[in-house]
C-alpha cells in the first residue's frame, strides 16, 4: 500500500491508498521539528484503530512546502517504514506535465503540483483554475494538456482574520463564516462580511482576470479547508473537490513506478 503525505504551513496530511483507492486518511498539526519517531507512534495508533498495519506500507510520496520538515518525513519512510518515498519537486520525479514557469520547478509549490496533476486527469481534460483555500489562497493555471501555467497567491482567509485581530486594538477574533447580511449590523458580523465576501469578490475577480489573460473561459475547482464554505457561494466555482490533492500525488506516484 501507499502512503500519501502532504505537508503544508497548517496540517500535515497523510492517506493509505491500496491502489487508486483510499483506506484511511488522518492530520496532525504542522510542527517543523516533529521527529520522525513521533510521526510513526501517531501514525501508528492511528492505522490500528482503523485496522492497518504500518507492515502493510511498501511505498511512499511527499509533497511538502515546509522544508524543515522534509528531514523528519524522509526519515519517517526510510527509518520505520523501510521505503524510500518519492519527494514532489525533485528532478528526478516525473511529474508527466510539463512546468511552464520561469523558475526551476523545485521553487513551485508541492502541493500546487501535485493539484495540477490530480486536476487533468479528474476533469477530462479541461483547462482549470485550482483554486486551494490553504494557508494562502493559491490560484493555479493547467491548460488543456495538463501542463502547469501559473497563477497567483494571496494571503490565506484564517491569516487574513488573524493580522486583522492581532494589529488592532479593538477588533476581536471571529469565526470565518457566511454571514447573514452584506451589510454588518456589529463589529463582529461586519468583520464577517468583510472576509467572506471579500473572498468571493477576490476570487470572482481573479477567475475573471485570469480567464481573460488565458484567452478563453476554464472550469474552477475549489480545494482546502475552507473551500466548502465559498462553494455554491459564487457561480464562478464549477467544482468543490477536497481530495484533489492527494489523488494527484497518487497518479504521481503511479508515473513514476511504470
Amino acid at each position: 500500500m501507499l502512503l500519501a503525505i502532504n505537508a503544508n504551513n497548517t496540517n500535515v496530511k497523510f492517506s493509505v491508498y491500496d491502489g487508486a483507492k483510499s483506506v484511511g486518511d488522518w492530520r496532525i498539526k504542522t510542527e517543523a521539528g516533529r521527529t520522525a519517531d513521533q510521526y510513526v507512534v501517531w501514525l501508528n495508533q492511528l492505522m490500528t484503530m482503523k485496522g492497518l498495519s504500518l507492515k502493510s506500507i511498501d511505498a511512499a510520496i511527499i509533497a511538502t512546502v515546509v522544508p524543515q520538515s522534509l528531514f523528519h518525513l524522509n526519515m519517517l519512510c526510510e527509518s520505520h517504514l523501510g521505503t524510500k518515498p518519492l519527494v514532489v519537486g525533485d528532478p528526478t520525479v516525473k511529474l508527466g506535465i510539463e512546468v511552464k514557469m520561469d523558475i526551476p520547478m523545485s521553487t513551485v509549490g508541492a502541493d500546487r503540483l501535485a493539484n495540477a496533476v490530480g486536476g487533468h486527469m479528474t476533469y477530462d481534460g479541461k483547462p482549470l483554475i485550482v483554486v486551494d483555500f490553504g494557508t494562502a489562497t493559491t490560484f493555479d493555471v493547467v491548460d488543456q494538456d495538463g501542463n502547469y501555467i501559473g497563477g497567483a497567491i494571496a494571503p490565506g482567509i484564517v491569516l487574513s482574520v488573524e493580522i486583522l485581530h492581532s494589529a488592532t486594538a479593538m477588533l476581536p477574533r471571529i469565526v470565518v463564516e457566511r454571514p447573514g447580511h452584506v451589510i454588518g449590523k456589529s463589529t463582529t458580523e461586519a468583520m464577517q462580511s468583510g472576509i467572506f465576501w471579500g473572498y468571493v469578490g477576490l476570487v470572482e475577480g481573479m477567475v475573471r482576470r485570469i480567464s481573460d489573460e488565458f484567452g478563453g473561459p476554464l472550469d474552477v475547482v475549489a480545494t482546502g479547508g475552507l473551500a466548502p464554505l465559498f462553494h455554491g457561494q459564487t457561480p464562478v466555482i464549477t467544482y468543490l473537490d477536497p481530495d484533489i490533492t492527494m489523488r494527484g500525488l497518487v497518479e504521481i506516484y503511479r508515473r513514476n513506478s511504470q
